[in-house]
């Protein structure tokens, strides 16, 4: 009926914990992601819910009890960690986890009443953080690069444009995200450029923690209902959770049955249709993973911000004398080439058939410095 809250202090919680996952791992799973893990050493007396005194102590245990001598890959949910706990996380010498999912980048559109209450991206400042994230673990830890998952609504809604530039703004936030250094996730209907999805009426969400924020703000006064509607369609948990489009057929595939949820179809958006489509998102992505995996520069170059400003930003990577340029544009305009590309390069990636004196809207590059 309910989430348990374990009691980790507890060391017979503990060791059943850690023989329920090496039953896991004996049936052939290939690690964890593990959901708020900061919460698990909660100190109740104190009023602390993140971070305990024997949080890291608890986690190495764990890790030694099952993690370590093994090829697994873990993740922890992390919103209370910061480059410095994230260090600990995930300590090169395989003492805790792989790698954390952090959270600053993800709130800084958010002010007031928690995420209901949204404001512009500060583009400025959230190159500056992932900028701060790249720097800070390199040789240290090792970032998650994410901008969707379960719980947020789909980025090309949130951060770029569903609209006219559905695609190209999809293809350039993939871009930005996968240049990085670090384990980049795709989660489902990414790499097709799903949008969010419209909900007409609150009956329509099945997520509780939007049914309840809406109770909560409509008991509050402070807005209208066609203002919470708008509210819980940019925010709700719900927006990532419709079913897949494999199909152009009704409830796009999915089911032949009643979804539990209701279904977005969108033509050109179904995996059906893009895998046929060479200039897809998907075909995109595709590509992309491909050089990713095929270049050593983009696995394990050194990050450097060049360029910082609202809407465009150079970042390199840069390894064994070589040097990869991620170029972006995050704005419905063209604008100047910036002035700290190389005169000499091969493009390794563009999201335009072209690239030449300008960028062009959402455009998106990697070019790799001759």
């Amino acid at each position: 009926v309910k989430q348990p809250d374990l009691n980790w202090d507890n060391p017979q919680v503990r060791k059943a914990l850690f023989d329920m996952m090496n039953w896991w791992v004996e049936q052939g799973a290939g690690g964890f992601r593990l959901d708020v893990i900061d919460s698990v050493a909660k100190e109740p007396d104190k009023m602390i819910t993140a971070e305990g005194t024997n949080l890291h102590p608890y986690i190495k245990e764990m890790s030694a009890a099952v993690l370590q001598g093994r090829d697994l890959v873990t993740v922890g949910e992390c919103w209370s960690a910061t480059p410095e706990t994230a260090k600990l996380w995930s300590n090169p010498d395989g003492s805790e986890l792989s790698m954390v999912f952090q959270f600053e980048h993800i709130v800084l559109d958010q002010e007031g009443w928690q995420k209901w209450d949204l404001k512009p991206l500060p583009m400025k400042e959230l190159k500056r953080v992932v900028a701060k994230w790249q720097t800070e673990l390199a040789g240290q830890g090792w970032n998650s690069l994410f901008w969707e998952n379960h719980d947020l609504p789909r980025i090309v809604s949130r951060w770029g444009n569903d609209g006219e530039y559905r695609e190209k703004s999809a293809m350039m936030l993939a871009t930005i995200l996968f240049g990085l250094q670090g384990t980049p996730y795709i989660y489902q209907g990414q790499e097709l450029g799903l949008h969010d999805p419209t909900f007409d009426s609150l009956d329509e969400y099945r997520d509780i923690e939007t049914l309840n924020a809406y109770k909560e703000l409509k008991e509050s006064g402070r807005f209208t209902d066609d203002e919470l509607l708008a509210k819980m369609q940019y925010g709700s948990r719900d927006c990532g959770r419709t079913p897949i489009p494999w199909t152009t057929e009704k409830h796009g595939g999915f089911t032949t049955g009643t979804p539990w949820i209701k279904t977005q179809v969108d033509s050109g958006f179904t995996v059906e249709e893009q895998e046929r489509d060479d200039g897809s998102v998907l075909n995109f992505y595709r590509k992309m993973l491909k050089l990713r995996k095929s270049d050593a520069c983009l696995k394990d170059g050194e990050f450097e911000l060049l360029l910082n400003e609202d809407d465009t930003s150079v970042y390199t990577r840069t390894l064994d004398g070589e040097t990869v340029y991620v170029v972006s544009r995050y704005a419905s305009s063209e604008c100047a080439m910036p002035e700290c590309i190389p005169e000499n390069y091969t493009v390794l990636l563009n999201n335009y058939a072209d690239f030449g004196k300008t960028l062009k809207p959402y455009q998106s590059v990697w070019l790799k410095k001759i």
